[in-house]
């Protein structure tokens, strides 16, 4: 899928695919380099973080484990509902393992700050964040967060696993949609 696959759909393109290839390139180096001594989890965090995954644990060199686990606090809107539930929990114990978890962009944080706390309180060894994006302006709550491959403006995304109401995830770029398209 390109851009012209997609007729009047896209406002802007914020981030372009060969952006992101390079970006996540760097991120894997960066892990690749603070977990060298040690095997880490990767927890993508479905559906949004999908491709992320995908690229990002092919371009790291050393060796993985991946889990999925599925919360939601979206419904087909375009912002946050804030509450947070649980569609698909882990199928590892995070008991003393070192997990990173993988996200598509960060948003108000209220699901991640969810998140982080959630499985720190399983016990596991450390928790750390990697996200594609991150809208600086519209977090809510104070996030450290380790690695990150671009801020975006406040303005709802698609594309690169990033929907509106389950469509576009497989547009390789991130964009804004023109107004048109959900109102």
């Amino acid at each position: 899928m390109d851009q012209n696959d997609l007729g009047t759909d896209i406002e802007k393109v914020l981030v372009t695919e060969a952006q992101i290839k390079h970006r996540l390139m760097e991120l894997a180096s960066d892990i690749d380099r603070d977990y060298h001594d040690r095997e880490i989890l990767l927890v993508g965090v479905l559906k949004g973080a999908v491709m992320v995954m995908a690229d990002l644990a092919r371009a790291l060199h050393n060796p993985v484990r991946m889990d999925w686990m599925a919360v939601s606090s979206y419904g087909s809107g375009t912002k946050s509902s804030g509450v947070v539930r649980i569609l698909k929990d882990l199928d590892t114990d995070l008991k003393d393992q070192h997990v990173l978890i993988v996200e598509d962009i960060i948003d108000s944080g209220l699901t991640l700050s969810w998140l982080l706390s959630n499985l720190r309180s399983r016990g596991a060894a450390s928790v750390e964040v990697c996200t594609l994006l991150r809208k600086p302006e519209a977090l809510k709550v104070d996030l450290d967060v380790r690695y990150v491959g671009f801020d975006v403006p406040n303005e709802f995304v698609i594309g690169y696993g990033l929907d509106y109401a389950e469509k576009y995830r497989n547009v390789p770029f991130v964009a804004t949609l023109a107004p048109h398209v959900y109102r």
